[in-house]
């Protein structure tokens, strides 16, 4: 999905979004289990939340993303702030050659269920195991199997206010494991309103899928945590993280 309409509003949607500690959970792997470097690339950046917060805490970011409408946002936030970070338009399965080697790649807020085969996150993990410098950290987030199942399943979300209101129908895909997100936006425009809808499809896999990937893609498996509390998943946790190296 490359978030046409829906970059305009991401931000007031999202404002709820724990960025803050994405961003220190990041921040403490890098200091675990990291190479000592401070390059990092914020892979399925969107409109800079974390790209931003990790400049501000001294890090040399590069943010990349597919849509074009959300990295308009993101630099301009970034310029607004008087800060400096190049922003690439990519796919994450062919991120091109960006001239240089990260001591770490974050790919977060669930970016990587966006890919709709096994294949495409095979070709996504092998990209970034070659975008790594030697001893460099991934670090990523996705939708657990009962978030999917149990939580998004048929649910409904919506909200209601003076400039941005949206109905958000969820319902499980075709694909296995996978949930489709139907999404009718209304965006203010002076006394009227404008109608934006989206489709969007999220896949994810079990715990076991993802380690055995990880290992194919060449990666050692460092850690797997779940809802920010540094613990092992468990059969409710509905965000899980994983932590793997260059070796």
């Amino acid at each position: 999905m490359i978030y046409k309409g829906f970059a305009e509003i991401y931000d007031e949607l999202m404002k709820e979004a724990p960025y803050t500690r994405w961003t220190e959970f990041l921040h403490e792997r890098m200091s675990k289990f990291g190479n000592g470097g401070t390059n990092v690339l914020d892979l399925g950046c969107g409109t800079g939340e974390i790209s931003i917060r990790l400049k501000q805490k001294g890090y040399h970011v590069t943010g990349m993303d597919i849509s074009e409408e959300m990295l308009s946002i993101a630099f301009q936030k970034t310029a607004e702030l008087g800060l400096s970070i190049p922003y690439f338009q990519h796919d994450m399965r062919f991120p091109g050659e960006l001239g240089q080697l990260f001591d770490g790649i974050f790919i977060c807020c669930d970016s990587l269920n966006y890919l709709q085969s096994e294949e495409d996150v095979h070709a996504a993990l092998h990209a970034v195991f070659d975008q790594l410098a030697p001893d460099g950290i991934l670090v990523f987030d996705v939708h657990s199997l009962y978030k999917i199942h149990e939580i998004f399943n048929e649910a409904t979300f919506a909200d209601n206010n003076d400039e941005v209101s949206y109905i958000w129908n969820s319902f499980i895909g075709d694909a296995p494991d996978s949930i489709e997100h139907d999404l009718s936006f209304f965006v203010r425009r002076g006394s009227m309103y404008e109608r934006f809808d989206e489709y969007h499809t999220q896949r994810t896999y079990s715990v076991k899928q993802y380690e055995e990937m990880l290992v194919q893609a060449g990666f050692t498996l460092l850690e797997v945590s779940a809802d920010f509390k540094n613990q092992p998943p468990e059969q409710q946790s509905e965000r899980i993280f994983f932590v793997a190296a260059k070796k």
